[in-house]
């Protein structure tokens, strides 16, 4: 695994935090609960770009999530030890960051370590059913997920860590999860050759539990969560991802009551 440029950059977005921190099993995460009634069987599990969930970014796209009827847990699972937001800032801090160094502090195994413990101690408080949305990062650990069949509904967007199209034949092969992507114009970990083999191997109705792909044209490796939203073009893209996410987990059961549309 590697982290590429843009794995590093990004724009702080403008917004208040309303989720809450609670221990799961052990591990610290941040958690949106809809105000209104939710089917509290189903979690959507948040899987962070390597800034973590302590962003503020990415809390607010939980906090969205529950606004949108969806029980959405994001684990710390850099605990507190995500990339830091200042790298944001310049060229210079992100080439002094030793990102080696932060790499093999959180390896993939490191990380699902940490989540497989959430996940028991969600399956603790009554959980049976979890879809997975992963950003850059976390994308790589969707994939595992619903390989595994832990994960009934999978979201990837701009994921990171994956080998095309070896991945992508195995997840067709093993998985069970209905699989959205979203994908952009720029992106070094998940190139247009690999977008292309993805449609190949799961689009014309070959994958039967669903595939999809959404592209944005004109956006980078990760504008779902860090995309620079004075760019007309990246703000119609991160919206839009969140827009198709929210869609693709309300088709499959998991929003309001699990209502499905």
């Amino acid at each position: 695994m590697s982290l590429c440029e843009d794995c590093i950059k990004g724009v702080r977005h403008e917004g208040t935090s309303e989720g809450k921190w609670e221990t799961i099993n052990g591990v610290e995460s941040y958690i949106g609960t809809p105000s209104d009634e939710y089917n509290n069987s189903k979690v959507l599990l948040f899987l962070s770009d390597a800034f973590g969930p302590r962003l503020s970014n990415a809390q607010l796209l939980v906090d969205d999530f529950a606004r949108n009827g969806i029980k959405t847990v994001a684990p710390d699972w850099f605990e507190k030890d995500g990339v830091p937001a200042d790298l944001f800032e310049s060229d210079e801090k992100r080439k002094a960051f030793d990102i080696a160094s932060w790499l093999a502090r959180h390896s993939f195994t490191v990380t699902r370590l940490l989540l497989d413990k959430v996940i028991a101690g969600l399956k603790d408080q009554g959980v049976t059913e979890f879809a997975a949305v992963g950003y850059c990062y976390g994308g790589r650990l969707v994939f595992d997920l619903a390989i595994e069949n832990i994960i009934t509904v999978s979201i990837g967007s701009h994921p990171s860590g994956l080998k095309a199209p070896d991945d992508l034949e195995k997840y067709f092969s093993i998985s069970r999860a209905p699989l959205l992507l979203n994908t952009c114009t720029v992106d070094e970990q998940f190139p247009p050759s690999a977008q292309s083999q993805a449609d190949a191997i799961f689009g014309g109705g070959k994958f039967a539990p669903g595939y999809k792909r959404e592209y944005f044209d004109g956006c980078t490796h990760g504008f779902a969560v860090r995309g620079d939203m004075s760019n007309p073009k990246i703000k119609a893209g991160k919206e839009g991802a969140f827009g198709a996410t929210v869609e693709w987990l309300y088709k499959y059961g998991f929003g309001q009551s699990g209502q499905k549309v």
